[in-house]
């Protein structure tokens, strides 16, 4: 097994590794969530909020990309195994079958505000144990805070 070396304490490297980890599971559910709604929904809204969720997606998988890769350059492992994802993630379940664009946008909301809300945590714990990890955090953040705004947009 290759070890990688790290300027963090092993304290440190742990702490800054649970939290992306967690973050990591939470952004591969919500790719998965997003590309669920993508293929299901259906309503007067379907062309808008279809391409929408691409653009959900697409981002998504990119910070989960970076994330993986910080996982990596700190010297700990990455594990995106559906398991892990499905253990680790708080994010609210989406009901299989057609979906309403309504109820999906509501369902959008939900799952990005519980998971800002869990990035902001882990953003305040990094804050003492590696500011690289909390930049990369910080700007998925504002982009998940981005697109909920557009989802929440919807409903007005």
């Amino acid at each position: 097994m290759a070890s990688i070396s790290t300027a963090l304490t092993a304290e440190n490297r742990d702490t800054t590794a649970s939290a992306l980890q967690q973050s990591l599971s939470e952004l591969i559910d919500l790719a998965l969530l997003g590309k669920q709604a993508h293929w299901n929904i259906y309503g007067k809204n379907f062309r808008a909020l279809h391409l929408q969720l691409d653009e959900v997606v697409d981002f998504t998988r990119q910070s989960v990309d970076t994330v993986a890769e910080r996982i990596i350059a700190i010297g700990a492992h990455a594990d995106g195994r559906a398991a892990t994802v499905a253990q680790n993630s708080d994010l609210p379940k989406l009901e299989s079958g057609p979906l309403l664009d309504s109820d999906v946008v509501t369902f959008m909301v939900e799952a990005y505000t519980t998971c800002i809300a869990n990035m902001r945590e882990r953003i305040e714990i990094l804050d003492s144990t590696d500011l690289v990890s909390q930049d990369i955090l910080i700007g998925i953040t504002a982009e998940l805070e981005k697109q909920s705004w557009m989802f929440q947009a919807e409903t007005s």
